[in-house]
């Protein structure tokens, strides 16, 4: 790496609170966190004048999709690693769903060559659980006797509810081998088949879009959340539950996750509820889905407690063309990794919560949670991935100033702040904006020339 940096003058987030000073930068590791500054420039590193601006450590996206291999018009890990960048996000996990599904080893190396050629971020990569994998997934994770970490997969994802291909475990027999005889973590997307199933018939001649909330209700979710963590339990495994969507969920959780358990929350349900998917429409349609407003205000409720864990995007693009067909055709999801840590940043100058509260949410929390080695602190030995964010600055994002391979943002024509001035990945400067010039900002990092596979312990 060799990469030297030094950022003056800047509001820090350190061990949550924010303190003024500098940070060098030596190797691409944080050499010093100097609280009250006084760091002096040596001759030839480069250095960041930070008055004005907020330094956190990168944000982490531990769930998206960048559609790779298989869907290049929706989105690939090339664009979506560009994206992240954009967004302050130095790290991503990306899911398995492609086409084919990521159910190897080989795929996942396959995943983190193309990264390593074309990405601008560090990254890490799911391998997916079908009924039949088991011996692949202990290839990857180990078992529960030996597990052997593999770099660059960060765990095993279960969907529990229909998905891509043969990504669906719901069968008891098959979950139970799963948990049982694997190593590392389980995260999975808990929503409960049998009822999605049952419940479909009554809702399939719906064509309003308040109608897939309603089909995949609270108790299809929880249904499936208690069930994991039942298996968790009995076989003493790591469990993360994705994108926790309902307040039964998050209530349920509280009194029962215990150490084994962790789980997340989307931007989005943080931020919408059922008024604004229907008046927004598709755009919004995502699985689970975005409920109503006691759920999006139980959520908030349960992310400050510690019950919610950390903060993850579901990053998940589909093109217009496909979201304007409508419910029920349309896909579910929506493009996310870019405008989440901007979105939150709002919320804390909107006075929801606080800066050191979205660094430990989005920085500190994913790395915990996954055993990311030297990721989400500002502290002296860990990887220099920093971001520099604007607070003073609300900007009005659009369509045409996202980076996104489908050109779109579920949040067009919102007012937000925390815009990222310089997103840095282990102390090289990979995405830039002017203070109140383009707010697509300008792509620094050419393609593979930034970024790693993420060691996990």
């Amino acid at each position: 790496m060799g990469h030297r940096l030094l950022i003056q003058n800047a509001s820090m987030v350190v061990d949550g609170r924010v303190v003024l000073g500098d940070l060098s930068v030596e190797n691409g590791k944080i050499a010093t966190v100097a609280k009250g500054g006084g760091l002096i420039a040596e001759d030839g590193v480069p250095v960041i004048d930070a008055e004005g601006l907020h330094l956190l450590p990168g944000a982490i996206d531990p769930q998206v999709h960048f559609r790779e291999p298989g869907q290049p018009e929706r989105e690939d890990i090339g664009s979506g690693s560009r994206a992240a960048a954009a967004g302050g996000v130095t790290a991503f996990l990306d899911m398995p769903n492609n086409l084919p599904a990521a159910t190897t080893v080989a795929a996942i190396q396959e995943k983190i060559t193309s990264a390593g050629r074309s990405g601008v971020t560090h990254h890490g990569f799911f391998i997916g659980a079908t009924p039949k994998n088991v011996v692949k997934l202990q290839e990857a994770v180990g078992t529960p006797e030996t597990p052997s970490p593999t770099i660059g997969i960060c765990g095993i994802k279960i969907f529990m509810g229909s998905s891509t291909g043969d990504l669906l475990v719901h069968q008891q027999k098959h979950l139970e081998n799963i948990f049982a005889n694997t190593a590392g973590i389980i995260a999975t997307h808990a929503e409960d088949e049998d009822r999605l199933n049952a419940r479909w018939p009554e809702f399939e001649h719906r064509s309003d879009i308040a109608a897939h909330a309603e089909w995949r209700d609270d108790a299809t979710a929880l249904i499936a959340t208690k069930r994991a963590s039942a298996l968790a339990k009995d076989h003493d495994h790591r469990l993360h539950v994705l994108h926790l969507t309902s307040a039964v969920e998050a209530d349920w959780l509280a009194a029962n996750k215990g150490d084994l358990i962790t789980t997340e929350v989307c931007p989005q349900h943080l931020t919408f509820d059922q008024t604004d998917v229907e008046g927004i429409g598709t755009r919004l349609q995502m699985n689970p889905p975005i409920r109503y407003a006691h759920d999006r205000d139980t959520l908030w409720n349960r992310l400050k407690d510690g019950t919610i864990d950390c903060i993850a995007t579901d990053h998940a693009p589909h093109t217009l063309a496909n979201k304007a067909l409508g419910f029920p055709t349309a896909h579910s999801g929506m493009p996310g990794v870019e405008t989440s840590l901007p979105c939150m940043l709002t919320h804390a100058a909107n006075g929801m919560c606080s800066i050191a509260d979205v660094a430990r949410w989005m920085c500190e929390g994913p790395a915990r949670v996954y055993g990311m080695v030297g990721k989400g602190r500002l502290a002296a030995g860990y990887d220099a991935d920093l971001v520099l964010v604007d607070m003073e600055n609300r900007r009005t994002i659009q369509d045409s100033d996202t980076w996104t391979r489908v050109g779109w943002t579920p949040y067009a024509g919102r007012e937000m702040t925390g815009w990222p001035i310089h997103t840095i990945v282990d102390g090289r400067v990979v995405h830039s904006r002017e203070r109140g010039g383009s707010l697509r900002g300008t792509a620094v990092a050419t393609p593979g020339s930034a970024g790693r596979a993420l060691k996990f312990s």
